[in-house]
């Protein structure tokens, strides 16, 4: 329950700052916690107390003589994975947003959103 908490607050601070502040930098930044937030809460959905990952060992497989693994004792690997590729996506999103904030310092020295108002249709 406290994951779910803590990633709510998370996903809140971000909208805040993605919303409300005026910096490029601190419009990224929002957002990269934002995306913390949301991968923190669907790691917490898939959390099942007591359970484990579905992993193979090579003492388990000698003990048992087979790959036949108890269902019951493992948990749903697919939300693990999600978030991975997630992380993955999230900072190539960070990093290529940076790289646009700084050509855009380059042009007009500045961060400030409201010195670009003729980007707007």
């Amino acid at each position: 329950m406290v994951f779910f908490a803590a990633s709510l607050l998370l996903i809140f601070i971000g909208l805040y700052a993605a919303l409300v502040k005026r910096n490029l930098i601190k419009i990224i930044i929002g957002l990269s916690i934002m995306d913390t937030g949301v991968n923190m809460l669907i790691i917490s959905l898939g959390f099942v107390k007591g359970r484990t990952a579905p992993i193979i060992s090579l003492k388990d497989l000698f003990k048992k003589g087979s790959l036949l693994v108890d269902v019951s004792k493992v948990v749903d690997p697919l939300p693990q994975a999600l978030v991975l590729t997630a992380i993955v996506i999230g900072v190539a999103v960070t990093a290529m947003a940076l790289s646009v904030v700084i050509r855009m310092y380059s042009v007009k020295k500045s961060i400030e959103i409201d010195d670009f108002k003729e980007l707007k249709w």
